[in-house]
């Protein structure tokens, strides 16, 4: 389980986060969605000691996070991996040596062991047939595959992808979308996703929290977002404002 607990956070002053809360139950996938700039991204780097926060509390499975030091946090990332909106793949590295790494760095494998098991997790994610190919060598939607083994290396038990569907053709990011749904259901895993994909959000979430001006808007089943009437919830979805225009 993952508990946000009344988070506020500022950047000079700028305010924001103001008090969200959020529940991320063991084995489920919660859509993170709000306009840009509204604060997803800067919500989940708190989790893995990207960023502190100003006040509040952070609980990953049942330890108290918040206040722990540097050195404490590397054994939350072995535990809760991270996939960023760019796939930050070593350009001069093979996509094998990409999801390596990992076991050489922190697993201190040797180099055979280490590639064994890459290969593993590239197959996990359709990609092992491009082992030995350089990132330029494959789309972006292959790369943020590659990307999403890489994070898998160490077995997280919780998993954070920010926007993994931004730039992506329909094709690419329906095989990411599936990809994230089969983590779920196969190996349990409890994910994060920001987005603003729709169709992402809508096919895959178990849960939805929409991030508003600082705090939660609305945090429910996808049903529960589709029978919403509030205003706000309804232009970030349809891309229509019912009545004014909300920003």
């Amino acid at each position: 389980m993952i508990e946000f607990i009344d988070i506020h956070k500022r950047f000079g002053e700028k305010r924001v986060l103001e008090g969200v809360s959020i529940t991320v139950e063991a084995g489920r996938v919660l859509y993170l969605i709000g306009t840009s700039g509204a604060g997803k991204s800067v919500l989940v780097k708190h989790l893995v000691g990207l960023l502190r926060p100003d006040s509040g509390r952070i609980v990953l499975d049942g330890q108290d996070i918040t206040g722990l030091s540097e050195a404490a946090f590397y054994a939350v990332r072995r535990k809760c991996a991270m996939v960023f909106q760019h796939s930050t793949l070593f350009d001069s590295m093979t996509v094998l040596d990409n999801v390596a790494l990992p076991y050489r760095k922190h697993a201190r494998m040797k180099r055979a062991e280490a590639n064994e098991r890459a290969l593993e997790k590239l197959a996990l994610v359709g990609m092992r047939e491009a082992a030995w190919r350089l990132p330029a060598e494959i789309g972006a939607g292959l790369q943020k595959r590659v990307a999403i083994a890489r994070a898998l290396t160490l077995d997280p038990q919780f998993v954070i992808f920010d926007e993994p569907t931004t730039g992506l053709d329909p094709l690419a990011a329906k095989h990411v979308d599936d990809l994230i749904r089969s983590l779920r259901n196969d190996t349990g895993v409890t994910a994060i996703v920001v987005s603003h994909d729709i169709r992402s959000i809508f096919t895959v979430a178990d849960r939805i929290a929409m991030i508003y001006q600082g705090g939660i808007r609305l945090d429910g089943t996808p049903d529960d977002f589709r029978r919403s009437d509030d205003p706000v919830v309804r232009q970030f979805i349809t891309g229509r404002p019912d009545g004014p225009m909300v920003i």
